[in-house]
């Protein structure tokens, strides 16, 4: 397995873009599937490389990004070494992003006898998952998209009232990160750019006109995204599939880090069924 770690994209927002590749380097095209972490996230997380390694041994070729905004730096693209680049981090950003990494790949002539350019997947994980399915309506390249525990509406995540007013006067917020105790900034920007842009932003406009195959799999205890967006997700488009996967939580079992050198039984659900889902058979 060829796998190449840190690739430095130039992006669209005055920071690259990192990603990873993982494929089998035989000169046979091979779909294209690119892999998108979610909030407080970022591509070195927890299983992903394990998750990452599995896609490539079915003769994938996959490529996982952290956004450029996601607070990791191409020197320590784990964690969130520079936190002001987060707090600038907004939904806009993410989308460009993935756009970078789609024109990178068209462009690259070292990968061209390795990949099929017209057979793109994306999966999301989280708020992740939201950001690929308005990237897949939009982007005529993709072939298939798949959420990971994701998101069905941005607009009910932001505070209101009081809290949305203190936001506004102070222009910053701070959440605290349960794993590094890191105090993160939210500039107003982020609640800026997403009123600005609210239209483009509607997940639910997004999946309903959605004309692609579309895979949501959710776990039933997820902690931290409820299924009930996921059954949202489910209904607002017909031509999709559904996994619930049981005992499941946000991270369908894996944590940060991770230790061993298999995945989670949970983890591997997702990634079996999102392997059959895209696999070339069932899509010829």
């Amino acid at each position: 397995m060829k796998i190449i770690n840190n690739i430095a994209l130039e992006g669209k927002s005055q920071k690259p873009v990192l990603i990873d590749l993982f494929y089998h380097e035989n000169q046979q095209p091979k779909k294209i599937v690119i892999f998108c972490h979610g909030y407080k996230g970022f591509k070195d997380w927890g299983a992903w490389n394990l998750v990452a390694e599995d896609f490539a041994n079915n003769n994938f070729f996959f490529v996982k990004m952290n956004f450029s905004h996601n607070g990791g730096t191409v020197d320590q693209p784990i964690d969130f070494p520079d936190l002001e680049a987060f707090g600038n981090n907004n939904f806009t950003k993410e989308l460009d992003d993935i756009e970078t990494v789609i024109e990178w790949i068209a462009q690259n002539k070292g990968i061209r006898n390795e990949i099929n350019g017209d057979n793109i997947s994306l999966i999301g994980h989280s708020r992740g998952g939201a950001i690929v399915l308005i990237k897949a309506q939009e982007n005529n390249k993709i072939s298939q998209v798949i959420t990971w525990a994701g998101v069905s509406d941005f607009k009910s995540k932001f505070p209101f009232g009081e809290a949305l007013q203190d936001w506004k006067n102070k222009g910053v917020v701070y959440i605290e990160n349960a794993r590094t105790k890191q105090k993160m900034p939210h500039y107003i920007q982020f609640y800026d750019n997403f009123k600005e842009n609210e239209d483009r932003l509607n997940i639910k406009n997004a999946v309903i006109n959605l004309k692609i195959p579309y895979l949501i799999i959710h776990g039933n205890i997820d902690e931290t995204v409820s299924i009930e967006e996921a059954n949202n997700l489910c209904s607002w488009n017909s031509n999709n599939q559904i996994l619930i996967v049981e005992n499941a939580n946000h991270t369908f079992n894996s944590k940060h880090p991770w230790e061993v050198s298999v995945l989670p039984d949970n983890l591997e659900k997702a990634v079996n069924a999102t392997i059959q889902f895209i696999s070339p058979s069932n899509n010829e």
